[in-house]
């Protein structure tokens, strides 16, 4: 069975270039445009990593991340954060919520596999 990846990212070409990434590395992968679409799939399937931006309308990222660590079947799934920001203060508020790692965009698809491949067996 493949791991499964939430990607959440309210730019469809960005959850387009992650997720050929990620299943060309055998992972399975769901998407979503917005946190609240993203809470909506956490319906009790087997997710083993999210994969959120930031800054998205609606719900962004770092509310999203709260609400994850709430829910009692995902509070530890591991979170990454893959955003634009890199503004120190919020990837410090995006660790204290319990976020794993933070990438920033543009990224190399590589690199990216790398830390999923990392999160999803620590």
């Amino acid at each position: 069975m493949s791991k499964s990846v939430l990607v959440v990212d309210d730019s469809s070409s960005v959850r387009t270039v992650v997720g050929i990434a990620l299943r060309r590395s055998g992972y399975e992968v769901i998407e979503a445009h917005d946190g609240h679409s993203a809470l909506a799939k956490l319906d009790g399937r087997p997710i083993h990593l999210v994969i959120s931006d930031v800054n998205m309308p609606g719900m962004d990222g770092l509310t999203l991340l709260r609400e994850i660590k709430k829910h009692p079947k995902y509070r530890c799934t591991p979170v990454m954060m893959l955003t634009t920001e890199s503004a120190a203060e919020k990837k410090d508020i995006g660790r204290q919520e319990g976020a794993r790692a933070w990438m920033t965009k543009p990224f190399q698809a590589e690199q990216m596999v790398h830390a999923v491949q990392r999160l999803v067996m620590a």
